[in-house]
């Protein structure tokens, strides 16, 4: 296997980083499936500015010249919550590694990139959704399920 290189994504890398987040919804299937039409169009608007100003940051995983996996972290304004230092909040999401390249640790490579940044620009926590397939992962990382619910609107 090529060494595994991680790296941060810029605006450049906007195609692959698309191309991550439909097929992570379709390979999730269910409920996911029905909405992938526009799911590239609304996240290519939204990508577009969140590179840009700084709100998404994105980290790609390379073997040799090729881009086998990626995950980001959305920063949003927040009014604040028990332990918060600033008003604003981290979800992390786009977790992504192409399926011939997975159970080698590059996931796990990711988040730690991603985990260490969070610290550093003082975030008290972190959140996630997590897939079937990735909650081993997260577990293992420390993270906890909460209590968030959702009202799905037809």
């Amino acid at each position: 296997m090529d060494e595994i290189r991680i790296r941060p994504a810029g605006i450049e890398d906007l195609d692959c980083i698309l191309r991550h987040r439909v097929s992570m919804f379709s390979e999730m299937g269910g409920h996911y499936a029905a909405g992938l039409d526009q799911l590239r169009a609304v996240s290519e608007a939204y990508l577009l500015t969140a590179l840009a100003d700084g709100t998404y940051r994105e980290w790609l995983a390379e073997a040799g010249e090729r881009v086998v996996g990626g995950g980001g972290v959305v920063i949003v304004p927040w009014p604040g919550y028990p332990g918060a230092t600033q008003p604003r909040r981290a979800w992390i999401l786009n977790m992504y590694t192409e399926p011939e390249f997975r159970h080698r640790g590059i996931a796990r490579r990711i988040m730690a990139v991603i985990l260490d940044w969070c610290r550093a620009e003082g975030f008290p926590s972190v959140s996630l959704h997590a897939s079937a397939e990735g909650r081993r992962i997260y577990e293992r990382l420390g993270f906890v399920a909460t209590s968030e619910m959702r009202l799905q609107f037809e």
